[in-house]
């Protein structure tokens, strides 16, 4: 639970990289088992592992979990999904980074609750979609949840 949410027995999370929202601290807070994304070296989808064993540089220098590799279904595991996001939209648009390793790995996250998580200033009205976006249920911000 992060704040008063429930999110369930499984969430799927990020290490947040440059000034991006969240830390090491919120997926310590998570009182739930945690899945961390591994970059895959050709663009496609997202492998996991569990956040349990420490974080080591990967192939982008992203920090990823050191950890058994978990295959890219272990996302049907989790019950809530916590993406990063350079914005999203009250319609549930996200603006990611533009490489779509998220919207490739979504598919396997069956009937979990997609949530961004943003700044305030970061939480918009409208932002342009792609046929490939997969919509987020929810934004979480410094000030709260704001579901869609």
């Amino acid at each position: 639970m992060v704040r008063g949410i429930a999110l369930g027995s499984c969430v799927a999370a990020y290490v947040p990289v440059g000034s991006e929202p969240g830390s090491r601290a919120l997926l310590d807070a998570l009182s739930a088992r945690v899945l961390l994304p591994v970059s895959p070296v050709e663009h496609g989808p997202l492998d996991w592992a569990e956040y349990s064993d420490g974080l080591a540089p990967g192939p982008f220098g992203l920090l990823e979990p050191v950890g058994p590799r978990l295959g890219t279904d272990a996302l049907a595991q989790a019950s809530t999904v916590l993406l990063p996001a350079l914005g999203v939209s009250r319609a549930g648009v996200r603006l990611g980074r533009g490489a779509g390793y998220y919207d490739r790995s979504l598919s396997a996250a069956r009937g979990a609750r997609l949530i961004a998580v943003v700044y305030d200033h970061e939480l918009v009205d409208a932002l342009p979609s792609e046929p490939t976006d997969v919509p987020v249920h929810a934004a979480l911000t410094p000030s709260g949840l704001v579901e869609f």
